[in-house]
């Protein structure tokens, strides 16, 4: 660790919301040239301690204090993103927010100049961002626009759009969310030349692998709380996982199993979309009962078209789809769920439950036409009800009871309710899109362990993923996905994830191997 003044010191930082204690008096100091890794389960404060820090939130008690040059450690003024960029803070958000109608070079110089002088290209601007691309090893062509760029591209023109600013802290969020292998390779590479630089860097992730590649110190929250900093070089996966629970976190194991018959089959499957990246071309897939079929690729190239075909939520345009052996007449969403399928969906906010509802409803509303809960055309609330304090049981819902709304829970509650959902009812194909991003070590343990037991149970699983640590623990097969182009892999026993990753960016498994 090193010895160096601080650059970065919180102190005391508490933060409420209602009845709520996000933050509990976490104290953190960052030295120049410091990679620290930020874990905690979902709900332990991360968020909410960074956007103190970058100004979106005031903190009730408590101050962020930070090097001035020259005369130490001043207070940060609160509540203001304005007063965190003057001091050398900068945040790279999980989700993008470049303009995409601009050039590289005008979403980094935008903000910090004019409007006009931006337009116009300054070669002083150009000038200083060449020079941090040859500092920094992160190339990209200034002059393409945005919206041509590829996601570990556009993540390159967001680190710069901070490293123009000046920042001496640089926060990532989830930074490699999007990114192959080796783009995420590359991006670790990109912080070790930028950390000896004297950059000091904060890098929240919920892959523990890539937290013991590029951090020099980890800092745990559980409950608001800084509840351990562990050493990187003296740090392993379980002790991580151990500290952010709080008890031992079981390693889910996949069984041999001999599969069953085809629940799924594509054969020659266009599916139109606005562009190539949302469509699917001659897409072939089997997938057969006690398997799970593993998609991998970079987000947006066909996984959306793929997922929505399988969910009953669109129809090909050509080619042929089978379920169970049939060929649909059809394709409806209600129709799908009556021939077992069940759906985890990408966007469990918005496609997975209906917030208003409460959790009761939100357990039943895809059954609540079967007998079990309706009398004489009426609905049975206290069936319903009944089953979902089942459900809240038998997952571990955590929450405060059914009748509360959906949306008071966390990302991880939310899945294991969608999962108690879809998976008691014994499905025969179930769509997994996404299952655990975002989620910490915890709740991926779960949600890994249902679907390996519903795999035990006959269920055929289609897990779209873009974390090869998932697809390579429970996947019986992969394939990948490019440009809406489905490719068989193989099996995860016989491949690396290099080999993955340069299929995931468009390479043939020949050019691969």
């Amino acid at each position: 660790m090193t010895t160096s003044a601080p650059v970065l010191v919180l102190e005391g930082i508490t933060k409420r919301f209602g009845p709520l204690l996000a933050n509990d008096e976490i104290d953190l100091a960052l030295a120049p040239g410091e990679v620290v890794a930020l874990l905690g389960e979902n709900g332990a404060g991360k968020t909410t301690l960074m956007n103190i820090l970058f100004g979106h939130y005031t903190a009730d008690e408590g101050r962020v204090r930070v090097a001035a040059k020259g005369a130490g450690l001043r207070d940060l003024e609160p509540g203001s993103p304005h007063a965190a960029l003057a001091a050398g803070i900068g945040m790279v958000h999980q989700h993008f927010t470049l303009a995409e109608n601009l050039t590289g070079l005008e979403n980094i110089v935008l903000g910090t100049e004019p409007v006009l002088r931006v337009f116009g290209g300054r070669r002083v601007a150009r000038e200083k961002a060449e020079r941090l691309m040859r500092d920094s090893g992160l190339h990209v062509d200034l002059d393409v626009r945005v919206s041509a760029l590829t996601v570990g591209e556009r993540q390159r023109v967001e680190i710069l759009k901070a490293l123009y600013r000046n920042v001496r802290v640089l926060v990532l969020d989830e930074p490699t969310a999007v990114l192959t292998p080796q783009e995420a390779e590359g991006l670790f590479a990109v912080l070790r030349r930028l950390a000896a630089q004297g950059l000091a860097v904060v890098f929240i992730s919920h892959k523990l692998g890539e937290v013991l590649a590029v951090s020099n110190r980890i800092v745990v929250l559980r409950g608001g709380r800084n509840v351990g900093e562990l050493e990187t070089v003296a740090a392993d996966r379980r002790a991580i996982a151990e500290l952010m629970v709080g008890r031992e976190v079981p390693r889910s194991r996949r069984a041999p199993l001999s599969p069953g018959a085809p629940v799924l089959e594509l054969e020659a499957v266009d599916v139109a979309g606005a562009d190539a990246r949302r469509s699917l071309h001659q897409a072939d897939l089997a997938v057969r009962a006690r398997e799970i079929v593993g998609v991998a690729g970079v987000s947006g190239n066909g996984q959306a078209a793929l997922a929505a075909l399988i969910a009953g939520l669109t129809a090909p345009d050509a080619g042929e789809m089978r379920l169970n052996g049939r060929a649909l007449d059809r394709h409806d969403p209600r129709d799908f769920v009556h021939a077992g399928v069940a759906r985890v969906p990408e966007d469990r906010h918005h496609d997975g439950v209906v917030g208003a509802m409460t959790i009761a409803e939100n357990v039943a509303i895809e059954d609540i036409r079967a007998p079990g809960f309706q009398r004489w055309g009426l609905l049975d609330f206290a069936a319903i009800r009944a089953r979902a304090e089942a459900a809240i049981r038998d997952y571990d819902v955590r929450c405060p009871g059914p009748d509360a709304p959906a949306r008071l829970l966390s990302g991880g509650n939310i899945q294991k309710l969608i999962l108690a959902r879809v998976l008691e009812r014994d499905p025969r194909l179930i769509l997994a899109n996404q299952p655990t991003r975002g989620l910490d070590v915890g709740a991926q343990a779960e949600v890994h362990r249902r679907l390996l037991a519903a795999r035990e149970r006959g269920a055929g699983i289609v897990l779209i993923s873009e974390d090869l640590d998932e697809l390579f623990t429970l996947s019986d097969r992969i394939v990948v996905i490019h440009a809406g182009r489905l490719r068989e892999a193989g099996r995860p026993e016989a491949l690396d994830r290099g080999t993955v990753g340069l299929m995931m960016a468009g390479h043939g498994r020949e050019d691969a191997a």
